[in-house]
């Protein structure tokens, strides 16, 4: 069995009264893509948001590898190496794509890549000819490269991606997709949200399948998606 990077065990989350999380397992094997496939609302985001400190773990216990992170502060959990992508593309609108990057470097972790801005910049060659464009003037796709590329420029071992194939344009899911292949043959480890069941078989190994707060099956993503009666049931067409 492959060492696993990250380990959510029994996690129970709340936000506010209202509890969201209820027992969560999940291992996140070194080095390689594992996704969490639900609907809308079934608590994806917020089992990403669990492991990076967001939100209300009254109960269970979050790892990264032996270290045990569960109540750190963010910023914290970010020194240990891992990177967190939100859903929402929060780049700082009014600085430009370097000055982004700039920002992310201040965060270093102990990854297993070292990012530059010109690596950065092969990785994501549509931002190469953007380096002085502000962020905020640029497109939905490009906003996810910047912001996946800022996270890299913290060196993370672990890279949680939230819903990264939302709401962009065929060409750039490709391109996105491409990036979290190259990340992994890179030796990171990523943990991404979907609910593009697709999208996901074109990047991750495992996946495991979250409905009301709640894994329900985990695995082999093949085995999964195959499964029509999983797919019926939970995940979105």
């Amino acid at each position: 069995m492959s060492e696993v990077a990250l380990r959510l065990s029994g996690i129970e989350a709340f936000y506010g009264a209202a509890q969201a999380l209820f027992g969560v397992d999940l291992d996140v094997p070194a080095g390689a893509v594992t996704v969490l496939l639900g609907r809308n609302g079934a608590g994806k985001s917020t089992t990403l948001k669990a492991a990076m400190g967001l939100v209300d773990v009254r109960a269970g216990c979050v790892k990264v590898g032996v270290v045990e992170i569960t109540h750190m502060p963010s910023y914290r959990i970010a020194r240990t190496g891992v990177g967190y992508v939100p859903e929402t593309r929060r780049v700082f609108a009014g600085l430009s794509v370097v000055e982004n990057l700039t920002v992310g470097e201040h965060s270093a972790g102990d990854g297993p890549i070292v990012w530059t801005r010109e690596r950065i910049f092969d990785l994501f060659p549509p931002l190469a000819g953007m380096r002085d464009r502000l962020a905020g003037q640029l497109s939905g796709g490009e906003q996810q490269m910047l912001t996946i590329a800022r996270t890299l420029m913290g060196n993370p071992g672990i890279i949680l991606l939230d819903e990264p194939s939302e709401g962009l344009a065929p060409v750039i899911v490709q391109q996105i997709a491409a990036t979290i292949r190259t990340l992994a043959a890179e030796g990171l480890t990523v943990l991404l949200s979907e609910q593009n069941v697709r999208f996901a078989m074109h990047v991750a190994s495992r996946a495991a399948v979250i409905e009301r707060g709640r894994i329900l099956v985990e695995g082999p993503i093949d085995k999964i998606a195959a499964d029509e009666s999983v797919r019926a049931a939970y995940l979105t067409p």
